[in-house]
């Protein structure tokens, strides 16, 4: 896939009037999340690590967002989203109980954890957790529709695309503070907002350089 807009980097935005210090403190953090689990097991982070390569496969051309890392780093310090749907218990047994039962799912059906199957078969079983066809008792009574939509999903998705990585392949300048975004028209770009590439991508790439 081309890149839609060559030579733009967020992070060129650190020192520029986007960004004041809280934010950059904010960003460095989520940045600096550590690549080996906290709160899961070894186990489990690698079960979520192959979860997340199915949700959010990666381009190979560059370093992948650590989407384990960060949900670890959010369940290790209970940063929780203010609500939970009915039936559904709080997000750190919700995690850990559906990872269980997915595992038991994955031996039931084909003999292996789930981390160790090949990705048409964590496919296949991801979509029946989506549909609500998975049956195991390791559930205990919590619904895999329920966790794959409310839990699973959201916080993967959610990972993905708050890491600066994601930003920039969406030309999206992140928190804009203390400037803010000033032409929030359709079609309409701020001088200081990532070019998009349409037939020009040397143009584009040129002027995503001086982006700040």
């Amino acid at each position: 896939m081309p890149d839609r807009y060559p030579g733009y980097d967020v992070l060129a935005k650190r020192q520029t009037p986007s960004w004041n210090e809280q934010t950059r403190r904010a960003i460095d953090r989520r940045l600096a999340v550590p690549r080996t689990p906290r709160f899961f097991s070894e186990a489990e982070f690698a079960t979520v690590e192959a979860i997340a390569a199915r949700i959010v496969p990666q381009p190979s051309h560059r370093p992948p967002i650590p989407v384990a890392a960060l949900i670890d780093t959010k369940l290790l310090a209970d940063h929780q989203d203010g609500f939970r749907g009915a039936g559904m218990p709080v997000q750190r047994e919700a995690w850990q109980r559906g990872l269980r039962a997915l595992d038991a799912e994955a031996q039931a059906a084909h003999g292996q954890a789930f981390r160790d199957l090949t990705a048409s078969r964590q496919q296949g079983l991801l979509q029946e957790m989506e549909q609500g066809k998975l049956h195991s008792d390791n559930w205990s009574g919590m619904d895999p529709k329920t966790f794959f939509k409310e839990r699973l999903l959201h916080d993967v998705v959610l990972a993905y695309w708050s890491h600066p990585t994601a930003w920039n392949e969406i030309g999206w300048g992140g928190p804009a503070s203390p400037r803010g975004y000033v032409r929030m028209g359709y079609d309409e770009r701020d001088p200081w907002e990532a070019v998009e590439a349409h037939g020009d991508a040397t143009a584009a790439s040129e002027k995503n350089r001086d982006v700040g």
